[in-house]
């Protein structure tokens, strides 16, 4: 069992709050990790095996995405213990949003994040009766159509194009390996396709799906469509692999878009690709970065790489009280625009101080929270 008091560092959490109601079972926790840059925003999940510890590890991510990103708001994230499957899903939800109702929206804001969908951002919204404790929502009551724009994809693929261009290797005819097609791996897949790159993997938790050759992603995204994740068992156009074995494809992009710790120690040395996009959060151990970093490859971390979805939440957050619409083009220009400078600077600066880009991408997030801490009076002034 997590002692919570030993996540404690220099950074935060600020404030950890479990929560639990009996009639409907549930059991949540919310992690605020530090509000020096604003206030605490982070994706909601729903699992029946969220801890506090991953939840705590989830909120520091966002610390780094918000301030790598230059926007202001601060890392946080909740998890709620739950099958998002379950038919007393609402209820559970709602017992969770009352029992926050002290934080949230003052100190944090709820979004999606596994488990959840829109209309469960309306449901949060509906409970608190405040338009403000979610963003999320459906577009049809003025959220961001997340899932529709494929924000989040869509800026892995834009932030994998310029990291590919700076290093010299064009994107266009580069053969990419996805591991998870849901919507961040598909909606990457489709920007990748545009942008004229070759993928030859996908997989989802009940396979892989491998042609050296290329694979028709609209052909996948249909067979999807029809057959859901199973859809790697049923389409006959390519070899079926075992779960996992897409990471170790021979390829130039490898984007582990699903699971946190997929890339180990023993993984790591099986990766052949020149370069590593996270479009999953905490994809790679901190022991793998540096075998690959020994390897010669290019790990683009995922607090710069799957940032498209913090951007577009920061237009929700600001949207969430207007009677407008957030402009959805804008949406997409900002995390095309932001995502590709952010990758070119913290591959430059990894190559300056000849650190990792994980280690340089966290350097830099880090100068901007303690300027942010000290500026509050939080920390002692240098």
């Amino acid at each position: 069992m997590t002692d919570a008091l030993s996540l404690v560092d220099e950074w935060g959490p600020e404030k950890i709050v479990v929560v639990s109601h009996r009639r409907t079972g549930m059991k949540g926790v919310l992690v605020i990790d530090n509000t020096a840059r604003g206030i605490g925003k982070g994706g909601t999940r729903m699992s029946p095996g969220v801890t506090v510890d991953e939840v705590s590890r989830l909120a520091r991510v966002m610390t780094w995405k918000w301030a790598a990103v230059d926007l202001f708001y601060g890392g946080a994230k909740a998890g709620i213990v739950a099958d998002p499957a379950s038919r007393d899903k609402e209820a559970v939800l709602r017992a969770f949003a009352r029992a926050l109702s002290n934080e949230v929206p003052r100190e944090y804001v709820m979004g999606l994040d596994m488990g959840l969908t829109e209309s469960d951002a309306a449901i949060i919204q509906d409970e608190l009766g405040d338009r403000g404790a979610a963003v999320g929502t459906p577009e049809h009551l003025g959220g961001v159509a997340y899932d529709k724009l494929g924000i989040t994809g869509y800026g892995v693929a834009e932030a994998a194009d310029a990291a590919a261009q700076h290093l010299g290797l064009p994107l266009s005819g580069s053969r990419v390996a996805l591991q998870g097609f849901g919507a961040v791996g598909s909606a990457a897949a489709r920007r990748f396709a545009e942008l004229g790159a070759t993928i030859v993997a996908v997989s989802t938790a009940h396979g892989a799906l491998h042609d050296p050759s290329g694979l028709d992603v609209d052909a996948l995204l249909a067979a999807r469509d029809e057959h859901g994740d199973h859809f790697v068992t049923r389409h006959s156009a390519a070899t079926t692999l075992a779960p996992g074995a897409e990471l170790a494809v021979d390829c130039d992009i490898l984007v582990p878009a699903a699971l946190q710790d997929v890339i180990t120690r023993a993984t790591a040395h099986e990766v052949k690709a020149k370069i590593l996009v996270e479009g999953a959060n905490l994809p790679t151990s901190a022991e793998a970065q540096g075998i690959l970093a020994e390897r010669g490859v290019t790990v683009l971390p995922d607090f710069v790489a799957n940032a498209g979805g913090v951007v577009a939440a920061a237009f929700a957050m600001d949207a969430r009280y207007s009677g407008f619409r957030p402009d959805t083009a804008g949406i997409v220009e900002t995390v095309s625009t932001r995502l590709r400078a952010n990758a070119v600077t913290v591959l430059d600066a990894a190559r300056r101080q000849d650190v990792t880009p994980h280690a340089a991408g966290r350097r830099l997030a880090e100068e901007r929270v303690r300027t942010a801490m000290q500026s509050k009076g939080r920390i002692p002034r240098d």
